[in-house]
């Protein structure tokens, strides 16, 4: 993993951009739906953008904030960037940031096309109405791990909160949230590369509370659990609580 993708609360934060034309323009846009305030370079900052059009210009730009210890973004210029600014699909509060680490902006935008027509207009109003009833779940669910396995089996394809469904519908779940039990599934690798997985075993194991494996299954795969999930080397003598994922190298 190049880069560690964050979400940063702009509103009222002041961010230096320097530069005119199309791109400064673009990220003036991009900062102003965030809230963020534009400032000049003398300013007092913790980011930057450096939309320069000259070379020589942006690199002397970017020297001149780093000195500050300020972190800059300059725009088509990968190589002087400490952060990146990725394509956004935006279905407020939720977000989905597209980020290639600057290799290809057209790559990101295509799959950020891809990704916008996917989505339901209404998914913020879902995520909305988790967030609203989050009280009532826990009183439902008082448990943490029982109160996940719930929650992921609402949200699974089909479920009563699917949110590609047509009509994920809230009060209709909490009226009746049946919480999934304890189940275990095992997956026999075909290789050991993770493109090589079917949809429905990276689902699985991206729900696993428990990941176990033989020895020889690549950290590629492993990586695709939660990143709180237990993981176990081997195949578990008894059964465990919530969702666990047996992996199994390749015959």
């Amino acid at each position: 993993m190049h880069s560690l993708p964050v979400f940063l609360r702009l509103a009222g934060r002041p961010v230096i951009l320097l530069g005119a034309g199309d791109a400064a323009e673009a990220k003036r846009r991009l900062l102003e739906r965030a809230g963020a305030t534009i400032v000049g370079e003398e300013d007092t900052a913790s980011l930057a953008i450096v939309a320069i059009e000259d070379a020589e210009g942006a690199e002397a730009a970017v020297a001149r904030l780093r000195a500050r210890g300020i972190l800059v973004n300059a725009v088509d210029r990968p190589a002087l960037c400490d952060f990146t600014l990725p394509a956004i699909v935006d279905r407020d509060p939720v977000l989905i940031a597209i980020g290639t680490g600057g290799a290809s902006a057209g790559l990101a935008k295509a799959l950020r096309q891809r990704i916008e027509a996917l989505l339901p207009a209404g998914l913020g109003t879902l995520a909305t109405a988790l967030h609203g009833a989050r009280d009532r779940i826990r009183r439902l669910f008082p448990e943490a791990d029982a109160r996940r396995r719930a929650i992921d089996a609402a949200l699974d394809p089909g479920g009563p909160l699917d949110p590609l469904g047509e009509t994920p519908d809230i009060e209709l779940w909490l009226a009746d949230p049946a919480g999934s039990d304890p189940v275990t599934v095992e997956i026999r690798l075909r290789s050991g590369d993770p493109d090589d997985l079917t949809l429905r075993e990276t689902r699985w194991i991206a729900r696993a509370d428990t990941l176990c494996h033989e020895a020889g299954v690549p950290t590629a795969i492993l990586d695709r659990a939660r990143a709180d999930a237990r993981r176990m080397a081997g195949v578990p003598s008894a059964a465990r609580p919530g969702v666990t994922v047996v992996l199994r190298g390749p015959a």
